[in-house]
């Protein structure tokens, strides 16, 4: 009878102990999490709710995030900074938005002539390129979880062809990050506009061009109605990495739980914004070709050329910036072997595949 006593009294006891604790490692908290992304995009900002929805399945809803479009609570290229000054925990943007900041977050996302998907992701996640970035990140007060890739992007959309270099002078282009930079030094006007503000500037004739993701997101955002020439290959960006920003007192506030739900979510909705674009963006290409848009594939000169000036623009940056020289320097190093590695494997096979296309297996 005491033994049975004991037992019910310890085990009542444990329970109140652990009661509490449990609490504390389970707090309910609720955050908001704006966007640089426009709601009509399924793909970026469709990937922002699967992050929410995943955070919040991962901790039996005691941890939700609810997303907010661009320019809802905060504006589309300012995200980063709500971050940074905790006007909001967390945020859903790209690292080549903010320049102003520091140059070489734009390695964050891509540069130009630069890392595929897969090898962008190598970079940060094994080659230590996610240490590089979060010693720059560090100065704003900011956390960043990769959370997903575009994949390649297409050259853009233009009014005119461009058949030469000379083509691109004075030529008001929007575009971000350093293909701004790039389009500059070959005689370009570039500006940089939020997605949701692209289409009216290209329609009352503001823009002549514009650079934005791919042919699924383009045909929602209705470019082809006001540009008939669709330049490819993505050359000046052969991949977008996307980050969560959280900010520091905010992320060092969470339950290791909830952090490690909310990385797990950021990889998950990685895996499906890439696998999305890839699925879905020959498919509206097709339907794009017919409406009858002139799908165009830059000529050899003009790559060229494009890749000249973007080596002067790394370099030019390099030399009056000490965080973007240590980063290229690093950077430039794991891409020759990726490189490398792709003329000997897969690289060398995707080449042929495409040369025997027509014959199949």
């Amino acid at each position: 009878m005491r033994r049975r006593h004991f037992l019910t009294s310890t085990a009542t006891g444990a329970a109140l102990i652990a009661a509490p604790a449990l609490a504390q490692e389970a707090p309910t908290l609720q955050w908001r999490m704006p966007s640089s992304f426009p709601r009509s995009l399924d793909t970026v900002w469709g990937s922002a709710e699967l992050i929410a929805q995943n955070v919040a399945a991962l901790t039996d809803g005691k941890f939700t995030i609810r997303a907010f479009p661009a320019g809802e609570i905060v504006p589309p290229l300012q995200v980063l900074d709500a971050v940074q000054n905790a006007t909001v925990p967390c945020g859903h943007t790209a690292g080549f938005y903010y320049l102003g900041k520091s140059p070489a977050l734009a390695f964050d996302t891509g540069v130009p002539f630069g890392l595929s998907p897969r090898q962008q992701a190598a970079w940060l996640l094994h080659g230590g390129g996610q240490a590089l970035m979060q010693e720059l990140y560090d100065a704003f007060n900011v956390t960043a979880i990769p959370c997903g890739n575009t994949g390649a992007q297409m050259g853009g959309w233009f009014r005119k062809p461009i058949e030469k270099v000379e083509d691109l002078k004075g030529l008001r282009i929007r575009t971000p990050g350093l293909l701004s930079m790039v389009y500059e030094k070959l005689g370009a006007v570039p500006q940089q506009i939020a997605g949701s503000d692209i289409y009216p500037a290209l329609e009352k004739g503001s823009l002549d061009a514009v650079e934005f993701v791919g042919p699924y997101d383009d045909e929602k955002l209705g470019f082809a109605k006001v540009a008939q020439y669709y330049y490819g290959p993505g050359v000046m960006e052969l991949g977008a990495n996307l980050s969560v920003t959280v900010n520091q007192q905010a992320w060092e506030s969470l339950p290791e739980r909830y952090q490690a739900a909310l990385r797990a979510a950021c990889t998950q909705a990685g895996e499906d914004l890439l696998a999305k674009y890839d699925a879905n963006n020959i498919v509206a290409l097709r339907r794009l070709v017919g409406q009858g848009i002139k799908l165009q594939s830059w000529p050899v000169p003009v790559m060229q050329a494009m890749q000249d000036a973007t080596r002067q623009v790394l370099d030019d940056y390099a030399g009056r910036d000490a965080a973007f020289a240590k980063v290229l320097k690093h950077w430039r190093a794991f891409r020759a072997d990726q490189l490398l590695w792709a003329s000997v494997n897969d690289g060398a096979a995707a080449n042929f595949l495409m040369s025997t296309r027509q014959q199949g297996v």
